[in-house]
């Protein structure tokens, strides 16, 4: 079997929706966008890589982040090859003592955060870190093409209320 060494970038872009917002004395905004993760070349059949940005999200009431589930969030590369893409989120707060949220689970490209995951605002905790995680894998059985491999993530945050 040919060993075949797979370079991962994948990058994420964040969109911010306030409907109501501006309506109320309420703020939401991301610190910046989150930086490119780049994962560690995949040299090996049953190879995992795995990385993570953060990025500080500001709020004075709660909130709900979405995801693209188009194949742009696929890891694609040489060929039209794909990787096996996973995502995971979390919170440096649990939205119980500090604003923040429940961990969202490693969960296929095509159904992460299919349901959003919900920012719970505690009163004088007005910023949480976000976490967003990937994972790339070859598929059972399968070895993908060498080369490089992306995909571009957006999450989506939207205004819930105070």
């Amino acid at each position: 079997m040919d060993l075949k060494v797979v370079q991962v970038i994948v990058s994420v872009c964040v969109i911010l929706i306030c409907s109501g917002l501006l309506m109320s004395q309420g703020f939401m905004y991301w610190e910046s966008n989150f930086g490119p993760i780049t994962l560690a070349n995949i040299t090996t059949q049953n190879g995992v890589s795995e990385g993570e940005s953060e990025v500080t999200l500001f709020t004075s009431g709660d909130a709900e982040i979405s995801a693209d589930n188009t194949d742009a969030a696929r890891l694609t590369g040489p060929g039209g090859d794909s990787l096996y893409t996973e995502y995971k989120l979390k919170f440096d707060g649990n939205g119980i003592n500090k604003t923040g949220g429940s961990i969202v689970s490693y969960t296929s490209y095509d159904s992460f955060l299919i349901t959003p995951a919900y920012v719970t605002h505690i009163p004088d905790d007005n910023d949480v870190k976000v976490t967003l995680s990937v994972k790339a894998s070859n598929y059972t059985g399968q070895l993908a093409n060498a080369g490089t491999y992306t995909a571009a993530q957006t999450l989506t945050v939207h205004w819930v209320g105070p």
